[in-house]
């Protein structure tokens, strides 16, 4: 998995990205699995949900996690990588820095279980 540190590449399979859409507007975040000309297939969660994720998975309390989304290319209006700006981490960062683990681990420790 890619952590975002690719700049000048294509965005792939394993980036963080940022999902912005439309009808209705929601922007998520996660771990870019397949762009194809259906849509958009990952493994994340709305982004409202993130910083209480982040602290739910930080105290180890019960929260639903990453789920697994598709998203038809209808609704897309902007996929970005998730990277640092302005001396300011990227999503992905900050969820390692503030729990301490990787997302790599999160994700794994997701699949298959209800939180």
């Amino acid at each position: 998995m890619n952590n975002g540190n690719s700049k000048g590449t294509r965005i792939q399979g394993g980036d963080p990205i940022l999902l912005a859409l439309h009808s209705p507007r929601e922007k998520c975040w996660g771990i870019l699995d397949e762009v194809n000309v259906a849509g958009v297939f990952l493994r994340g969660l709305d982004l409202n949900a993130f910083d209480d994720w982040v602290r739910a998975v930080s105290h180890d309390e019960p929260f639903v996690g990453l789920s697994d989304l598709f998203f038809p290319m209808w609704r897309i209006e902007r996929l970005s990588r998730d990277e640092a700006g302005g001396g300011i981490p990227s999503l992905y960062e900050q969820v390692e820095q503030r729990t301490g683990r990787s997302v790599q681990d999160l994700i794994g420790h997701n699949q298959g279980r209800l939180n």
